[in-house]
Formats: structure tokens, C-alpha cells, sequence
């Protein structure tokens, strides 16, 4: 009875965790990343931008190409803009792409917007943060995938056990009935 319970919940325990282990796209970490982060306040006028930067083996998803960690990287901007200027509770945003042009054309777009506003729209204060002010540090995600990939080796070896337990109770309750009516023939 215990070891049925058991089982039942060990079933239960892999089903649940099986989808989220199956949906996520696997993260890969590609040689160059262009980035470039921007961080505003609702408070003031002044809008702060860094230069497009190289993140060297920045880690990405698979299929969406989206940066893995952008909010640790608008954390990073957040951070440098509260300790070392003084501008806490800024909205911070990373722009990123594998392509530098385009990242380049982003980062002229909304540069323009903001140095050259439509009239009778406000007028922002828009200054820069060089790489010499200000560097993204690359988060390194490998040990992080380890772990998630052995987890997912130890779930699926779980799923597989249950699977056999399920197929020799199958056969004993078989091989049971057999035997029972053998003996009644």
C-alpha cells in the first residue's frame, strides 16, 4: 500500500514538472551580442544612454534569439546609475541584437526621439554614458544549464523507471488473472 502511494505520487510529482522541463527552448551561448542600455524616471527630464557595447558569449535562446537575463543587465545599468551618479529609481532598458547595424539603427531612433522632440512635446535632457562610464558585465549561465540539464537527465530517468513499474504490475495482474483461471478450468 505505502509503495503504491509512493508510486502514485512520484507520478504525479514527474507529470507536473515534465511540461516545464519539455517547454523551455535551450539557451546557447553565441560569440558577440550587441547591446546598448537606456534608463529614464518618471521624475525628471534626463535620459541616460550607453554606448553600444560587445557582449562577448552572452548566452541566448535558441529559438526566440532573445538575450537571456535582460533584466540583470538593466539591474546592472540601474545599479551604476544609482551608486555612482546618484539617479536612483531610474527605468532602465537593454536593447540588444546579433547584428550590429540594426542594433545601430535602434539606437539612432530613439536618440532621435529624444534629442529631437516633436514640438509641443517635452524637451529631455539626453546624456551618455561611455564604455570608459559604464560596461555590461556578461552573465555566464553554463553552470546554471548544468544543473538544469541534470535535473532533466534525473526526471526523465524517474519517468522512465516509473514507466517499467507500471508495465511489470501490468504483467503480474496478467499473468494473475491467467493463473486464476487455469485453476478454476
Amino acid at each position: 500500500m505505502k509503495q503504491t502511494l509512493y508510486q502514485a505520487l512520484l507520478a504525479m510529482l514527474i507529470m507536473a514538472a515534465l511540461p516545464f522541463v519539455q517547454a523551455s527552448a535551450k539557451r546557447v551561448s553565441v560569440p558577440k551580442v550587441y547591446a546598448f542600455g537606456m534608463a529614464a524616471s518618471f521624475n525628471d527630464s534626463i535620459v541616460y544612454f550607453t554606448d553600444i557595447q560587445t557582449l562577448d558569449n552572452a548566452w541566448v535562446d535558441s529559438k526566440s534569439r532573445f538575450l537571456q537575463s535582460r533584466d540583470t543587465y538593466s539591474y546592472q545599468l540601474r545599479e551604476h546609475l544609482s551608486q555612482k551618479l546618484q539617479m536612483p529609481h531610474r527605468t532602465c532598458i537593454i536593447f540588444f541584437n546579433e547584428k550590429q547595424q540594426k542594433l545601430q539603427k535602434k539606437y539612432d531612433k530613439l536618440k532621435r526621439l529624444y534629442t529631437n522632440p516633436k514640438p509641443g512635446r517635452q524637451q529631455f535632457d539626453v546624456r551618455s554614458l561611455t564604455s570608459a562610464d559604464f560596461r555590461f558585465e556578461v552573465i555566464d549561465l553554463s553552470e546554471e544549464i548544468a544543473l538544469e540539464e541534470e535535473q532533466e537527465a534525473e526526471l526523465e530517468s524517474q519517468r522512465k523507471e516509473l514507466k517499467a513499474q507500471k508495465k511489470q504490475k501490468k504483467a503480474e495482474k496478467k499473468d494473475h488473472k491467467g493463473g486464476k483461471r487455469g485453476k478454476s478450468e
